[in-house]
């Protein structure tokens, strides 16, 4: 006898937020059926009801972490819309006498450039929280959204509502390390930031090279991780090397290695430096005064670094957090 197949388990995503933003994947057929604006007037609709709204009484989303949008694609949306009309309504949340947008901005702005005067929205109950956490949700699942907007959106909700990397991956569904790598970016020089938001560089790439922390030295080794064209993996191969390198005795020219001060340190210490380097993602130092006891450095760039580090070792209410 055999067992039955087991289905492929689906991505849930946080607490209300399926609910407000509705089911994902549903087949166009079904959108069809359901975008049937309802003759009633908007100030009176209630949650959930799809209506027809004027496209200029919609302002943007004021947490949507994309700055610019592909006008090229706009205008291939907006075709596709004089050909298919829209099969996904804009979802929208009163906002004083007009909406503001929770999701679909792209098929707002397709909307206007194709001459449309009213566009299909649902309109969702939604606080400021909420909208925050969809919008972020919805970005997540898109592929041409950069890194570093991603970043941006975390950060600017952490802030907001002054929450925890841990509350915000709960309420998303995620694990906290994509939060913690992803604000993580934040923290690298500009040029750096740019070469990874150009696509120069990968997010993979720009979390290896944390570990350095000086800014100078980031900056020199990213240029040449592009100029070389190396991959993320080789790229940490070449930071291990070089914390390693920084931290062994100078060779003289004669090809003898300089003899080891009382206080060099020791390949075990090195390779702990080395671990905490790449779980704090900045530079750290230990040094041993004697069996069993020393001092670890934990080394940090700006304010924004120490109070990620804070956070990190501490949590978000300053108690130490929970390994694993």
């Amino acid at each position: 006898m055999t067992k039955p197949e087991k289905k492929p388990t689906e991505r849930r995503l946080g607490r209300g937020l399926e609910a407000l933003l509705g089911q994902p994947g549903v087949p166009a057929q079904a959108s069809e059926k359901v975008l049937q604006p309802q003759s009633i007037p908007a100030e009176t609709a209630a949650d959930g009801h799809l209506i027809s709204l004027n496209v200029y009484e919609v302002d943007t989303n004021p947490y949507q972490p994309r700055t610019e949008f592909d006008e090229d694609e706009i205008a291939s949306l907006a075709e596709s819309l004089g050909d298919h009309g829209l099969l996904q309504p804009i979802v929208v949340r009163r906002d004083g006498n007009r909406y503001q947008l929770i999701s679909g901005e792209r098929r707002w702005r397709a909307a206007i450039r194709a001459g449309w005067s009213e566009v299909p929205a649902t309109v969702r109950e939604a606080d400021d929280q909420q909208v925050a956490e969809m919008t972020i949700v919805e970005n997540l699942q898109r592929k041409d959204l950069g890194p570093l907007e991603k970043a941006a959106s975390f950060r600017q909700y952490l802030d907001r509502f002054n929450a925890s990397q841990e509350e915000l991956a709960q309420r998303l569904s995620i694990d906290r390390s994509t939060v913690a790598n992803l604000i993580r970016l934040l923290e690298l020089p500009g040029s750096v930031q740019q070469l990874i938001r150009d696509g120069s560089l990968s997010a993979g790439h720009g979390r290896a090279l944390l570990p350095l922390g000086e800014e100078r030295e980031q900056i020199a080794v990213a240029t040449r991780v592009h100029k070389e064209q190396l991959s993320v993996r080789a790229t940490e191969r070449l930071i291990a090397e070089l914390i390693r390198d920084a931290d062994e005795p100078l060779q003289l020219a004669d090809g003898k290695k300089r003899s080891k001060p009382s206080g060099a340190k020791s390949q075990h210490i090195t390779s702990l430096e080395q671990q905490l380097r790449v779980a704090l993602g900045t530079a750290v130092d230990i040094q041993q005064v004697s069996k069993g006891r020393g001092t670890i450095t934990i080394h940090f760039t700006s304010s924004e670094e120490f109070d990620r580090l804070h956070t990190d070792l501490c949590g978000r209410d300053g108690r130490a957090a929970k390994a694993g």
